[in-house]
């Protein structure tokens, strides 16, 4: 089949993304296989593409009048053994979530505190996804990565993806590459458990777990998050929106001495990181709903639509929040989620 024949028109893009948002694509075309997805970007008619995974990182505001590209590549092996560690090549369609409950039936440690982030694995790279004191690079071993100019696939090691806070090499030259397959370096005996945050630790001792196990991690994970977030299929979202923002040590000592209160966490000598959903907690906006656009009850972090709210209205909100953190605090909070 003619590549072409398989782009479909002015679909709409609410099933698309997790946050419910009902905006058009003009075109749009899934692609399962490296192959189609080197045919796509060979179709001259449509210069610029809009690449989309699991749609659970973005705030569409509008329309999309781009060739819309979806990634639905599918497949996860093991590819060696050695010693406690295997390593997994999983694609980049796959659900991320879908993807830890396999590693868990496996027997296989590692990405267990990562339980129920939203998304696909091909995009967990991009935001160096994290929760609970591990992040997406504490399992990383390489990825591959096509280039949309080239069409080539490169291999990319830990070290070329330069991972940040919730940044990559891959989120500051948007565009330049897409990644088709990752691959975990995960243990598979002799787990190291890190239960370093306090709400794992209550959540075990709450289940009376003792000695707990990779999948009683994830257990408490998926709990924890439950009662904390809401499911995008119930209620749209895109997890946390904002992210913690880490201000130096002369800002936090000052605010401190006026909100004496204030939870924080050292990142290093002069960095503190202060919880963004603290902050906009402090500015009133927790449960607040303004029409069909608002803030979630049990964890401010969290912008949902309530049904029909415009991707419009739910970044003027966001907005709002920013100023009201940044009037109150002197604190810039960012958004964790790509805005279009």
């Amino acid at each position: 089949m003619h590549k072409q024949d398989a782009i479909l028109h002015n679909i709409s893009l609410k099933p698309y993304n997790t946050f419910g948002i009902d905006v058009k694509a003009k075109n749009f075309i899934a692609v399962s296989s490296l192959k189609e997805l080197k045919e796509v970007f060979l179709l001259k008619e449509y210069p610029t593409k809009f690449i989309l995974g699991g749609g659970s990182n973005m705030l569409l505001t509008k329309d999309v009048d781009d060739l819309v590209v979806n990634i639905n590549l599918k497949g996860k092996e093991i590819i060696s053994e050695s010693g406690n560690t295997t390593l997994v090549k999983v694609k980049a369609g796959e659900n991320w979530h879908e993807f830890v409950l396999w590693a868990l039936s496996q027997n296989l440690g590692g990405v267990e505190n990562l339980s129920l982030i939203p998304g696909n694995v091909g995009t967990a790279p991009i935001q160096n996804i994290g929760a609970y004191g591990v992040e997406l690079k504490d399992v990383f071993y390489s990825c591959e990565a096509l280039n949309t100019k080239t069409l080539e696939v490169k291999p990319f090691s830990k070290e070329e993806c330069n991972f940040g806070y919730r940044d990559s090499y891959f989120k500051r030259n948007k565009g330049e590459y897409i990644i088709t397959s990752v691959t975990f370096k995960l243990t598979n005996t002799d787990h190291k458990l890190n239960i370093s945050y306090g709400a794992i630790e209550a959540e075990l001792k709450n289940k009376k777990v003792t000695h707990p196990t990779i999948t009683d991690i994830s257990n408490a994970v998926i709990s924890i998050r439950k009662s904390k977030l809401p499911d995008p299929k119930e209620l749209g979202n895109s997890g946390s929106f904002f992210k913690n923002p880490i201000i130096n040590k002369a800002q936090f000592e000052k605010l401190l001495a006026t909100n004496p209160m204030m939870p924080h966490y050292v990142v290093s000598a002069n960095e503190i990181k202060i919880p963004a959903g603290w902050l906009i907690e402090q500015c009133g906006f927790k449960g607040k709903r303004f029409g069909d656009a608002g803030v979630h009850k049990n964890q401010a972090l969290v912008i949902v639509n309530y049904g029909n709210a415009s991707g419009k209205e739910l970044w003027e909100l966001a907005l709002s929040i920013q100023q009201s953190v940044k009037e109150k605090f002197n604190i810039n909070i960012e958004p964790e989620v790509n805005i279009y």
